[in-house]
């Protein structure tokens, strides 16, 4: 059996062509002043995602479901997955002032000081993980009392 593309209605093609337009846009504004450094910068990121970090949490990953043990314990692994993620988007986007790195251009361009975004980095990350785990004894208690118990 062939397959066969269906279009949506009038209004999702409307709103798909008003996404590439806006997405066009974008694009043109974005290059349009130094465009082989954001284009460098667009590659870099790729390469540096598909060559280094995708193999580093792919292997943290696995590191987590195997030391969960059983495979009916798998489903707990989405406890760590996801504060662990929430994390690492976190430092990704702040690591400039996280790491000091641009300290002195955050602290003339905004005057403030650029002093404790790594203490906050680590106190928003003990916060996410402690929110799972108190997500997870929650929904262990609550599974624990729901199964019947087997006198003997």
């Amino acid at each position: 059996m062939p397959y066969r593309v269906r279009l949506g209605s009038p209004f999702q093609l409307l709103l798909l062509a008003c996404s590439f337009a806006l997405a066009a846009y974008a694009g043109v504004r974005l290059l349009a002043g130094d465009w082989f450094g954001v284009a460098l910068w667009i590659v870099g990121a790729a390469l540096l995602h598909d060559l280094v970090l995708l193999p580093l949490y792919t292997v943290v990953d696995r590191a987590v479901t195997g030391g969960l043990g059983a495979a009916g314990r798998r489903g707990r692994t989405l406890y760590v997955r996801v504060p662990a993620t929430l994390s690492g988007l976190l430092l990704l986007v702040w690591f400039p002032l996280i790491s000091g790195m641009t300290a002195g251009r955050y602290r003339s361009a905004t005057g403030l000081s650029p002093d404790g975004f790594l203490a906050r980095w680590l106190l928003i990350t003990a916060a996410l993980f402690a929110g799972s785990a108190l997500v997870l004894g929650w929904r262990v208690r609550r599974a624990a009392k729901q199964r019947p118990r087997v006198l003997h």
